[in-house]
């Protein structure tokens, strides 16, 4: 389900449990328990997205536009809390120990991925994602899918070859046309909006620890 679907399917099950509930307080009149029954499965469905939306909220840590959760998969979370990783990060996931995921929409500037702009995702000297397997960043469209682009890139790694600056810091190219001279170290975009995951397998405990920022995905003048 995108996020356009979902936020209409928040919006629809709000108002019909505020109608129920208002109908409920202030017109009291003969009901039929059947219909009691089915107002109360919509609005206990309608209670508990609100309810798992809240929790999301609050269990997500968010540093410079991305975000992420440090308890995904893990087998004691409670079913609220379940409900609320799958709103934030659809699909299945692992454990933390084995896997940290990040994803973004927006730059560090807030302002929504595009490609009609372009962007530097910039790790300083010895910033990369501390790992004990590999990481990699991977580029979705707005609905969350592949992109494809003239090269067949889908992401990048520490696997693909990125050149490392004369600091020995590592550059990034997020941006529809390929970055001339810089081809290594391009991630292509679409036209549109998109967005960005970052996964990194086997992190090292500053990562487990919430010590490590993603740097910001920063929109070139």
């Amino acid at each position: 389900m995108s996020s356009k679907a979902y936020k209409y399917l928040v919006l629809t099950s709000g108002m019909i449990c505020a109608y129920v509930l208002i109908k409920s307080l202030f017109f009291i009149e003969i009901r039929l328990v059947r219909t009691d029954v089915i107002q109360g499965i919509i609005v206990g469905f309608g209670l508990a997205l609100a309810t798992a939306q809240i929790i999301a909220q609050l269990k997500t840590s968010k540093v410079n536009g991305w975000v992420t959760m440090y308890r995904l998969g893990l087998p004691d979370n409670g079913m609220l809390t379940r409900a609320a990783c799958a709103l934030a990060f659809p699909g299945p996931v692992n454990t933390p120990q084995e896997a940290m995921y990040w994803k973004t929409s927006i730059d560090g500037a807030r302002h929504k991925l595009s490609g009609e702009h372009h962007y530097i995702m910039r790790f300083p000297s010895g910033g990369l994602p501390p790992n004990n397997a590999f990481w990699s960043l991977t580029m979705g469209d707005a609905n969350n899918r592949f992109v494809e682009n003239s090269i067949n890139r889908y992401s990048v790694s520490d696997r693909s070859g990125l050149v490392p600056n004369d600091d020995s810091s590592v550059d990034i190219y997020i941006q529809n046309i390929a970055p001339e001279g810089r081809e290594s170290n391009w991630l292509p975009a679409p036209s549109g909006e998109f967005i960005l995951w970052l996964r990194v397998y086997m992190p090292d405990a500053i990562i487990l620890d919430g010590k490590y920022n993603v740097p910001p995905v920063v929109e070139v003048k």
